[in-house]
């Protein structure tokens, strides 16, 4: 039995924009800062963004994209925010239903 790649099948839900978002809320909600870089990229990955174009249009460089989207990446807030802007995102704050 030829097992299926959760990857590719991940890639092509993150495609829908819906889906995206909700994937990184998930995500920013329940996981690390580290996790959430993770989820950042495959989103990145699913949209099939050029890197160097993402980069520039998020106006920093495409080696400070790649760090800070990398295992020992530890990107500002706002590096984060500009990511977000490229690909037509952006964070927004809730109330917790704990508060």
């Amino acid at each position: 039995m030829k097992l299926k790649d959760y990857r590719e099948d991940l890639l092509k839900r993150l495609k829908d924009s819906e889906y995206a978002v909700g994937y990184l809320q998930e995500v920013l909600a329940n996981e690390t800062e580290a996790t959430f870089l993770i989820a950042l990229k495959d989103v990145i990955d699913a949209r099939e963004e050029n890197v160097s174009e993402l980069a520039k249009e998020s106006g920093i460089t495409r080696q400070a994209l790649y760090h800070a989207l990398s295992e020992e990446g530890n990107p500002r807030f706002s590096t984060i925010n500009q990511i977000l802007a490229s690909l037509g995102l952006k964070l927004s704050v809730i109330e917790s239903e704990a508060a």
